[in-house]
């Protein structure tokens, strides 16, 4: 007797030396027991889970098992963790776990998991993953939603044997909120960064702006100012939640989008302190609290504009805590302010991708400003070359025609879709394809030989659409960005005078010759 119970510590003594494994043939051969005792001995270990079990053909090799004991796994690992036996109830549950759901082990012990309703794993999601284990480990992810939050774990479900043999499950679940919402927040700003991009330019983008913060902190109330650098004001362009904008209006009695809210000496003096520097970052401020540092109130924020009495009606039916403001701005511009509330409970979570879209967004809003007053630049350049009395033309560096002023049309008959193109205008002015050759190389040779700002006058014959010829004078000059601006002038008359004039002193020195001397 004394030797079958010594027999389980020479297998594990035997196996300890072959890592690889052994049969139970030759687990018998090397400790001197019979075939038959060395099975019996191990199918209780392995039921145990001391040694492990594969098999290789027709053969079974055992090896010891290579796991960590229980306990120090419960103690030590930062992830949550249950243990349940085979009818699903709770048999062991690790401090971690008990911290984080903040229920005590004696709590919790011989429940199921519907029992417990614990948060996560007492979901109907968890529990299928659970009742559905057999053989092999379940990795799942859960999703679940606190205090306005969402919560994100991984949890893993493994069948396991307890040292009786019955069969259970552990449960150990990994905090991936962090994981998930930076996956979450950069592909937000790589979506949202594209979309600004490509935001149309009758779009009204504070609105946009509004709209994506309020999905990137969806618990928070959003409101977006527009600031208005020439007459000195904001302008409340969007609120965000429309549940928030209703509460709002009903107790303003009016809806708030749209009002102005003029820039006073308020916002540069205590509890703002603002400089053109101070709306660059983000900014906290607690609302009607005590006294400290950062404290204002909602009246304070609105600048007067809103009554006393209404925005304390407001902060305490709305349950307004804490505020969140910070400026759109690029290169010491202030577009606007973009602002978040929440309750004194809410935490702003995603700072980081709160800052980086607005940063985002305030590069957008100074692209679009600077496209508007290119624009309208342009517009203005086009009015007054439009509205002189030279006909004018303006060709990329292309070669394209971009404009032509009236000027051009009433003296040469042609459109914009009559010559797109220099080639074209080239195949229609010059109907003579030696006088064509000419102009093009004339063209090409001042072009090469005089720089940019410099003015290249050359005086062609030019048809005209209705078939008639002029004498043009052109004076094209390279401006700084390539575009060619050619100003055409008819000398036609003058040039017909002066061929006149030619005859003239031609037909004089003809009669001085023919006449006989004295």
């Amino acid at each position: 007797m004394e030797e079958e119970h010594d027999t389980p510590t020479r297998i594990l003594r035997a196996l300890r030396f072959r890592p690889k494994g052994m049969t139970i043939t030759e687990v018998a051969k090397r400790i001197g027991v019979t075939r038959n005792s060395v099975s019996k001995h191990l199918e209780i270990m392995q039921i145990a889970g001391k040694v492990d079990v594969r098999n290789v053909g027709n053969a079974k090799l055992y090896s010891l098992a290579q796991r960590v004991p229980m306990s120090a796994f419960l103690c030590f690992t930062k992830n949550l963790i249950l243990i349940l036996d085979s009818a699903g109830r709770i048999v062991q549950v690790n401090d971690r776990c008990q911290q984080a759901l903040r229920r005590s082990k004696d709590d919790l012990l011989g429940l199921t998991l519907e029992e417990a309703a614990l948060p996560v794993v007492s979901t109907p999601e968890a529990i299928a993953v659970v009742e559905g284990l057999e053989r092999e480990q379940v990795i799942t992810d859960l999703r679940y939603r606190s205090n306005g939050t969402d919560l994100f774990y991984q949890m893993q479900a493994i069948p396991t044997t307890f040292d009786d043999g019955e069969k259970g499950c552990t449960l150990v679940l990994e905090d991936i909120t962090e994981q998930k919402r930076y996956v979450r927040n950069m592909e937000f700003l790589a979506r949202t960064a594209m979309e600004l991009v490509d935001l149309p330019a009758e779009a009204d983008i504070y609105e946009y702006i509004a709209e994506q913060v309020h999905e990137l902190v969806p618990e928070a109330r959003v409101m977006v100012t527009s600031f208005d650098e020439v007459n000195r004001q904001m302008i409340l362009r969007s609120i965000k939640d429309n549940t928030f904008r209703e509460n709002v209006k009903k107790i303003a009695g009016k809806d708030l989008v749209g009002t102005v809210f003029p820039i006073t000496e308020l916002l540069f003096s205590a509890p703002f302190h603002y400089t053109p520097e101070t709306f660059f970052p983000l900014r906290e401020f607690f609302l009607n609290q005590k006294p400290g540092k950062n404290q204002v109130t909602f009246y304070d924020i609105c600048a007067g504009v809103i009554p006393k009495e209404i925005c304390d009606i407001g902060v305490h039916t709305l349950n307004l805590g804490k505020m969140y403001g910070i400026g759109l701005v690029w290169q010491d511009q202030v577009f606007g302010i973009a602002s978040i509330f929440f309750t004194p409970q809410e935490e702003l979570n995603d700072r980081k991708a709160f800052e980086s879209f607005i940063r985002q967004a305030s590069i957008a809003i100074a692209r679009r400003q600077t496209e508007e007053r290119l624009r309208r630049s342009e517009h203005r350049f086009r009015e007054v070359i439009d509205s002189s009395p030279s006909a004018a033309a303006l060709i990329d560096a292309d070669g394209r025609y971009t404009f032509l002023n009236r000027q051009f049309t009433d003296l040469f008959g042609y459109t914009l879709s009559d010559i797109p193109a220099g080639r074209e205008w080239f195949k229609k002015a010059f109907r003579d394809e030696h006088a064509r050759k000419e102009a093009i190389a004339a063209w090409k040779s001042d072009l090469a030989e005089v720089g940019r700002g410099e003015m290249r006058p050359r005086t062609f014959a030019v048809r005209c659409k209705s078939g008639g010829e002029k004498a043009i004078l052109f004076r094209p000059v390279e401006l700084c960005d390539g575009t060619h601006y050619v100003t055409y002038e008819d000398v036609t008359e003058e040039r017909r005078a002066y061929q006149m004039l030619v005859d003239e002193i031609a037909e004089l020195r003809r009669q001085l010759v023919a006449r006989p001397a004295p």
